[in-house]
């Protein structure tokens, strides 16, 4: 799940092992050494939720299908990136006990402990559950023994036409070296013997990528839709690869290798070219995690892992099929009875035109007031979209500035920047060429702006370029205006249908001034040390939250009323955490709602009593970041790209900005009534680090769905009085 992680748009877990293992305050001793859980343990805990959405059969069935395959590209980052990064710092004696006290090799136990559990889950809920229904539901993924000799007189000919020619066979002899194997493929262990010598051999065949996972069988006269995993087919075939040879065994199994990227910045080199040949190095990371069936032989088993390197630790034994992040492909069917129903996402009431034949005019709309929009309740295309081409197309606009972190493969915000720069406009990208997993992407989106004349930088050595920035700039009546977007999620038309997001758009002066101190900080040499209406990491974001947390803790110490509201994909930041059990001791009520990461124990006596977490995964993946106190009834409100992370806040450029209007602190506080509203379903941290589901009442009667609720709150605003 940005998180995350995810792999897909669904949450992924990106972010650097280095990052969150260099300890950003003093521990004084004051407070109790277990105060904190462990960052690595609440991430497996956070793909638990995902897993028990899979489990749920009140969900329908092809949305369990997808959290099924979401539960296991998410496990795949963790591993790739996580686990792959604490056994780099074990190895190179660099690792240090984690902000919980637990020493390294302890943590590295609980995590395969953990995910051993939850990997065996995983495939029960698949081969005991999900497998059945989708049977009910008559999608059927049949194997080889299920197909009668008809079928497999069909398939043997999609096999000879569309399969056979694109295997590849390797065999192992003196002559032949195991193979690289690449990371998170899926492949065949076959053994062989030549009946002419007698002499057994081993090889690997690997299951094609630029095919499809599960091959559609053609319809019999029942006309049913049925699918055999590729490399069951491929096993029922061994004949045709190998012909002449005995087929003494065949097993599945795959390898999960060390994918994190490591830069090492100089200001004299050249940061794209450094980044490539890093690319280069992750196809050869070594082994962190071998899948394997559980038929598969104690001999096999054995050469796979001396030739791989991998310890007992890293084997996953398994039910087939392997990685059932492949399931994804059966989300895509049209059955809406088996999909959560559709929903359009409106256009924000403030961009509606007053003529509906005519288009809308952002620029009018942000001049009438600042606008507030929320993803994807509301369009990312007729808003965040419609700004960028509309400032692309507007003769009156001078330039244009803006961030892109991640985006999507035919973005059309790319596309309204060529445009601009090629019609003479003055555009400035900041492209962040080290996104995780997203750097190739990123390296092809840059030399492509380059080429049409846009300004392209790549940020600052050292640092991650991580907030989410649009700066327009355009004349009007002789006069420079500026329009600023500031938002919490990416710049991608693809992830905002599913990522909730916060955006907001604004003429404030104010707020255009910092955006361009920010941008001329980012682009050139500037050192701009002050903001007004942004907070910016990394030099005052922490300090500015930090100074928040203390004047509510003030207030409470005094008697006043006071109040803290944090959402955040992750926390883990433990100035931040000590300051809000700070803050809980003196009194301040203080809810967080957390999609993923935790490092806060709520609910312990004398440390954190008011302290409330909750957690929601669902339909959407929750993705915005706001902080709001009470200030003595003069609320401070402030959305942005920052989690309460060390790489957030020590390592990345991020921005939170202020809202202000009363409209829209009043929304916010709605989302967080409803959030931690008891009638809701949600994940309750405890204080020992165990999440607890509540999505029944004590009637038994289902509690209500977040997303759907804030659906149909936005629709009813529409409908009546116009929210800004």
């Amino acid at each position: 799940m940005d998180g995350g992680g995810l792999i897909d748009e669904h949450g992924r877990a990106t972010d650097s092992i280095d990052d969150d293992y260099a300890p950003a305050w003093s521990d004084d001793g004051s407070m109790p050494a277990d105060r904190f859980l462990d960052r690595e343990l609440s991430w497996l805990a956070f793909n638990q939720r995902v897993l028990e959405l899979a489990e749920d059969q009140n969900l329908p069935l092809l949305e369990r299908v997808n959290f099924l395959s979401i539960f296991a590209t998410n496990l795949d980052e963790f591993f790739m990136v996580r686990v792959a990064g604490l056994k780099r710092r074990i190895l190179t004696g660099l690792a240090v006990p984690t902000n919980a006290g637990v020493p390294p090799l302890e943590v590295l136990e609980a995590i395969s402990a953990k995910a051993h559990e939850l990997q065996a889950r995983h495939a029960a809920v698949f081969t005991n559950d999900i497998k059945l229904a989708l049977d009910d539901a008559d999608i059927h993924i049949e194997s080889w023994a299920d197909l009668d000799d008809e079928d497999r007189e069909r398939i043997d000919e999609i096999f000879s036409t569309q399969i056979f020619p694109v295997l590849m066979p390797l065999a192992v002899d003196p002559a032949h070296p195991f193979p690289y194997i690449s990371g998170l493929s899926l492949n065949l262990s076959v053994r062989v013997r030549n009946p002419a010598t007698g002499k057994e051999q081993f090889a690997r065949v690997k299951v094609p990528t630029v095919l499809p996972r599960f091959v559609e069988l053609p319809p019999d006269e029942r006309n049913l839709l049925r699918y055999i995993p590729l490399e069951d087919l491929i096993s029922n075939h061994l004949g045709e690869l190998f012909p002449g040879m005995e087929i003494l065994a065949h097993h599945e199994f795959r390898v999960t290798r060390n994918e994190d990227v490591e830069v090492e910045e100089d200001e004299s080199e050249n940061l794209i070219q450094t980044l490539e040949r890093e690319l280069l190095r992750r196809r050869f990371g070594p082994p962190i995690r071998l899948e394997i069936t559980d038929d598969m032989d104690e001999r096999t088993l054995e050469l796979l892992v001396r030739e791989l390197g991998v310890t007992d630790q890293e084997v996953y034994r398994l039910p087939a099929p392997l990685d059932l992040g492949g399931l994804f492909q059966l989300t895509r069917l049209e059955r809406p009875e088996l999909s959560y129903s559709r929903h359009v996402p409106t256009t924000a009431l403030a961009f509606q035109p007053g003529d509906p034949t005519e288009p809308s005019d952002v620029f009018s709309a942000i001049t009438r007031g600042d606008v507030l929009v929320h993803h994807p309740y509301e369009s990312f295309a007729t808003s965040v979209q419609t700004f960028i081409e509309q400032a692309a197309r507007d003769p009156k606009v001078l330039a244009i500035k803006q961030t892109l972190y991640r985006t999507s493969g035919d973005s059309p915000i790319v596309e309204a920047l060529i445009a601009a720069a090629e019609s003479g406009k003055a555009v400035l990208a900041l492209v962040e060429i080290k996104a995780r997993f997203d750097e190739t992407a990123n390296i092809n989106w840059a030399r492509q702006l380059e080429r049409a004349g846009v300004h392209v930088v790549y940020g600052m050595v050292g640092l991650k370029t991580h907030c989410k920035l649009a700066l327009v700039v355009r004349e009007e009546g002789g006069e420079l205006r500026h329009y600023s977007h500031i938002g919490t999620g990416n710049y991608n038309p693809k992830t905002s249908r599913i990522y909730e997001d916060l955006g907001l758009f604004t003429a404030n002066e104010q707020v255009g001034k910092d955006l361009t101190r920010l941008f001329n900080e980012l682009s050139g040499y500037a050192i701009e040390k002050k903001f007004k209406r942004l907070l910016v990491a990394p030099l005052h974001m922490r300090k500015g939250l930090l100074k928040r947390i203390a004047a509510e803790t003030a207030a409470a110490s005094a008697g006043r009323p006071s109040g803290i509201r944090i959402k955040v994909n992750s926390i883990v930041d433990e100035a931040i955490i000590d300051a809000l059990y700070t803050a809980s001791q003196a009194g301040v009520p203080i809810d967080l709602w957390v999609r993923g990461i935790c490092s806060v124990r709520p609910g312990v006596p004398e440390l954190s009593e008011t302290i409330r977490v909750r957690s929601i995964v669902g339909r959407y993946l929750e993705h915005s970041r706001v902080f709001a106190f009470h200030n003595e009834g003069d609320p401070q409100v402030f959305i942005g790209s920052a989690d309460l992370m060390h790489r957030n806040l020590d390592r990345r450029v991020e921005a939170l900005v202020r809202l202000t209007r009363p409209e829209h602190l009043d929304y916010i506080d709605e989302l967080f009534d409803r959030a931690m509203s008891p009638e809701v379903t949600s994940w309750q941290l405890e204080s020992t680090g165990e999440w607890t589901r509540r999505a029944v009442a004590e009637d038994g009667t289902a509690l209500a769905d977040l997303h759907n609720v804030t659906m149909r709150q936005v629709l009813a605003r529409r409908r009546g009085a116009r929210r800004p």
